[in-house]
């Protein structure tokens, strides 16, 4: 060997391992100014700053800027074959509009107009530059996540503690200055923030009257990331910039977002955000068309209304940002938007596996059609839906119909009279789907008849569907444990459903589901009782299956609770987003499998 080669070998042997540590402090450096970036935005944009302040946020601003580059092209060219292994071409598309924020730095701006004019200027914008460092925060603060999935971390304690995060920043965003119009107390921040991130609905304010513009943005950006969950944008985000992670991080994710196999991991969580934006989208436009030149609001104002609640149905928030919700006296009687509403609070509500599962079907349905007529082999799928969608439909149909005829024959001459027949049969199926999780503020519920109430306190307790924005114990898990219950009066050893067999996993973990969410409305409708004395204990109980439901449908006593029970309704609204078997299964260390087992034993039941 030549002895170029060998001190070649000899040098590279030596400093790689420097480079990869100072890589390493880098990468560390470019997330702590990622969060930088991220609270100056925030200070700059949520204060009233004076001239000084804002020259120093634009020094913040320009130190981040100058770090995100540093890391990118030392990472380009100290770790080349790393950088080809690791980046996609997203990363690399990324990298070089970033690196284009140097054409203003290099180059004056051209004095003759023209394309090169009109490319300079843009390089040169707030609006290119900052979205750039925002995309490049989000995506150092995602892989950082990515990476602690790496080290094993718990990932129920890691959906948990996201959500904890998400709800803290929320908080310390509505307590700025320029969110609400005369300021709000820490423990109304708190739960209007839990609220939002766990999409309730129920809220301590009037939110009309106490929040700006800038506190509605916030409010509804919590919604959206409560509704599909911190972990799917920070998932997505990450695998799709990053491109290779372990197969660790990749086989969590899926188990969060319920994908069929990993191949179908990226794909599914596109699947996920796409779904969202289009049917809000679609959502939105509809709202629009049904509100046009109704509610005396100007076209921006309308548009805004448009996409709030669109935003707020689909995720099952139940928001509104008008006074009385959606019982305001301006769309009462517009049927439209409780259509439109309630069909996005079904969509969201039945969960994105089964979107998913939809769209797999109408694409195999096209194809099938087009080989038709082609004379063509059409592609065989055994089944078009899966056992989870065809269960979900069903009983989400059935318990529509059971909530709509029931809501029709104990309201028609209550707060359904005086309505035209085709207003009644809209209120009535409204009723029935809003508390489901949604709990849109349609009627007064204290003018509804006490049975009504009980249909009301069943429908939100049951929620919607698994794996979507939705609380309750699930449809999913009232289905098991009524299969399960069929099984037993025929006496038979097996839960049998469509041609398939439901495993002893998903019984049990029914079974305790339905356990735990009946002890832990015990122990808080009990607490709740001590700290609210002077309320009516089925007031109270209400009140604590809304909030654990996460379904605002509440009775408006909210307000007049003080903060320990505004506290203990916070943790409701907590475990009722995240799950008590996520929460548990976090704080319990997992028991290893045994291959013996003790000898069987019957306990009499009955």
């Amino acid at each position: 060997m030549k002895i170029y080669n060998k001190l070649l070998l000899y040098q590279n042997k030596f400093l790689i391992p420097y480079i990869n540590t100072g890589l390493k402090i880098l990468g560390l450096l470019a997330g702590l100014a990622s969060v930088v970036f991220i609270l100056a935005f925030i200070y700059r944009y949520g204060y009233d700053l004076n001239e000084k302040d804002i020259i120093l946020v634009n020094k913040i601003y320009r130190a981040v800027w100058l770090i995100f580059l540093v890391d990118v092209v030392l990472h380009m060219v100290l770790n080349v074959d790393d950088a080809r292994r690791q980046f996609k071409k997203t990363t690399w598309t990324l990298s070089v509009l970033l690196l284009l924020t140097l054409v203003p730095v290099v180059f004056d701006r051209p004095a003759e107009s023209g394309g090169v004019l009109l490319f300079w200027d843009f390089t040169n914008s707030n609006l290119y530059r900052y979205g750039l460092l925002f995309l490049f925060s989000f995506f150092n603060l995602s892989s950082g996540l990515i990476r602690l999935l790496g080290k094993r971390t718990n990932p129920s304690l890691m959906l948990a503690g996201s959500f904890i995060v998400i709800i803290i920043v929320g908080s310390l965003l509505l307590k700025l200055p320029t969110a609400t119009i005369n300021g709000i107390d820490w423990i109304d921040s708190i739960f209007l923030s839990t609220s939002a991130v766990c999409v309730t609905g129920l809220t301590p304010i009037d939110i009309p009257a106490t929040l700006t513009p800038v506190g509605m943005t916030i409010v509804i950006i919590l919604i959206q990331i409560g509704g599909l969950g911190v972990m799917t944008f920070t998932s997505f985000f990450a695998l799709f910039f990053m491109g290779n992670t372990s197969l660790y991080n990749q086989v969590v994710v899926r188990d969060m977002v319920s994908s069929n196999s990993l191949g179908s991991l990226l794909s599914t969580l596109l699947y996920i955000l796409v779904f969202t934006l289009v049917i809000e989208g679609i959502g939105a436009f509809s709202i629009w068309m049904t509100i046009h030149g109704t509610l005396g609001m100007d076209m921006e104002q309308e548009i805004a209304f448009s996409v709030f609640h669109s935003i707020s149905a689909f995720c099952n928030a139940g928001f509104s940002t008008l006074a009385d919700g959606l019982g305001d006296v301006r769309v009462y009687h517009q049927n439209g938007i409780y259509i439109v509403i309630s069909v996005l609070i079904i969509l969201g509500g039945i969960g994105f596996p089964i979107l998913v599962n939809f769209k797999d079907a109408l694409i195999t349905k096209v194809k099938r059609m087009i080989a038709y007529f082609r004379h063509s082999k059409p592609p065989y799928i055994y089944r078009l839906y899966s056992l989870n969608t065809r269960i979900v439909l069903y009983l989400s149909l059935g318990l529509i119909l059971f909530g709509t005829i029931m809501m029709s024959l104990l309201e028609w001459n209550g707060v359904l009279a005086g309505m035209p027949l085709s207003e009644k049969i809209t209120k009535a199926l409204f009723l029935s789907i809003n508390p489901r999780s949604a709990g849109f503020s349609s009627v007064d519920i204290n003018d509804m008849r006490f049975h009504s109430c009980i249909i009301f306190f069943v429908l939100m307790w049951i929620g919607g569907a698994a794996q979507s924005t939705a609380g309750g114990v699930k449809v999913n898990t009232l289905a098991v444990l009524l299969l399960n219950f069929r099984s037993v009066l025929r006496r038979s050893d097996r839960i049998e459903v469509f041609g398939r067999e439901i495993s002893n996993q998903s019984v049990n973990r029914a079974h305790a589901t339905v356990f735990i969410s009946l002890g832990v409305l015990f122990i808080a409708s009990f607490l709740l009782t001590l700290f609210e004395p002077d309320t009516s204990p089925l007031l109270l109980i209400y009140e604590c299956v809304a909030a654990m439901s996460t379904c605002g449908a509440g009775l408006g006593i909210t307000h007049t609770f003080d903060n320990p029970a505004k506290g203990l309704l916070i943790i409701l609204m907590f475990i009722g987003r995240v799950g008590i078997i996520t929460i548990m299964m976090g704080a319990v260390k997992n028991r290893a499998k045994r291959n013996c087992h003790f000898p069987v034993g019957d306990i009499i039941i009955n």
